[in-house]
């Protein structure tokens, strides 16, 4: 999408650009652990408000940076600085919508160059005070991130069962689960350093999948246009063995994300059980792009027979086309008989 694609949005109040630089100024330390005398590459875009005030925190936090602006260069440019860089250097990609570079998908290849990477994209999906909610859920305190996000793991490895309960409904996950995997901005322990910001979720799926039964309301699920949607009634999902087979009150939008994965995966299946973590987000609270809202605090699912991270058997990469990130009403969580969530925050 070129610039003019988009229509010209104003620029953050000035402290929204303040809270940005001291948020970047903790991830860039803390997780990343960017030090100084490791060179940064920042390629951005000015479509947007935000896209512009990300920029100007970076460049108070990055001053020795070289920064990039997407529109101005050729794509072979892009791909020649990147090649500049020595393993363990940073690139930051701030972009309105997402930078396309042919074939090449880009945070996937910095990987394979041995550098850090923070992500931020589809910031055009998030206009007015959304965009300030977004610079909210960059906020990085290790202590709540790291202590709760391990403490959770360890339960949820530990867990024999877990229950969601919300709305008067229970969903009941009557097995064991996969071993849980951290977005905690934690990465001594990872091959990759950095990713998609803002960050902030603990995940993981049954064990046994026919394992999952129960009722389950929907108050935001990504729609085919990859954005949250609403509906003014949650919407109600019945879960027998593993699969979606009734939706109470569905609205025409989540009726056609049901048919569309019956029509191309035969059955809709519930695969990843997410523990969402970021205080900036809530039911109330939302942002418009469902990858940045999946962070919510609370509870999401997975529709759909894709999830690459746990290889199931029976589950063709080939032929599993669709995750779709739902969201449930949630008043507790259960792990075990201990309860771990409760008025809107994790207890661990």
């Amino acid at each position: 999408m070129t610039a003019s694609a988009l229509a010209p949005t104003p620029d953050l109040p000035a402290q929204a650009v303040d809270a940005a630089a001291d948020h970047l100024k903790n991830i860039l330390g803390v997780a990343i652990e960017h030090g100084p005398d490791q060179r940064a590459l920042v390629v951005y875009d000015t479509r947007t408000g935000l896209a512009r005030a990300l920029v100007q925190a970076y460049r108070r936090n990055l001053p020795q940076a070289d920064f990039l602006d997407f529109d101005e260069v050729a794509p072979g440019e892009v791909l020649a600085r990147f090649h500049q860089l020595a393993p363990k250097d940073l690139v930051v990609l701030v972009q309105s919508t997402n930078f396309r570079l042919e074939a090449f998908r880009i945070r996937v290849e910095l990987f394979k160059l041995g550098l850090k990477v923070v992500e931020h994209v589809h910031l055009s999906r998030m206009p007015g005070a959304q965009s300030e909610h977004y610079i909210e859920a960059l906020a990085y305190d290790p202590s709540y991130f790291r202590g709760v996000g391990r403490a959770l793991k360890a339960r949820i490895d530990a867990a024999p069962e877990a229950r969601v309960c919300g709305g008067g409904e229970t969903l009941t996950f009557a097995s064991s689960f996969e071993p849980a995997k951290l977005n905690i901005g934690d990465y001594s322990e990872m091959h990759n350093v950095g990713g998609q910001f803002p960050i902030g979720e603990v995940f993981t799926e049954a064990l046994d999948l026919e394992a999952v039964n129960g009722r389950a309301q929907i108050h935001v699920f990504g729609d085919t246009s990859y954005r949250s949607n609403h509906p003014q009634v949650p919407v109600t999902i019945v879960v027998e063995r593993g699969r979606v087979v009734a939706a109470e009150n569905a609205t025409p939008e989540f009726q056609e994300v049901l048919d569309i994965i019956r029509r191309d995966e035969g059955e809709v299946w519930v695969r990843e059980l997410g523990f969402g973590m970021n205080r900036a987000f809530s039911r109330a609270r939302r942002v418009d792009d469902i990858g940045t809202y999946e962070r919510m605090c609370g509870i999401h699912l997975s529709l759909g027979a894709k999830h690459g991270v746990y290889p199931k058997p029976g589950f063709k990469r080939k032929d599993a086309r669709y995750h779709i990130d739902v969201f449930v009403v949630t008043d507790a969580v259960y792990l075990g008989e201990e309860r771990v969530y409760a008025d809107g925050g994790w207890t661990v």
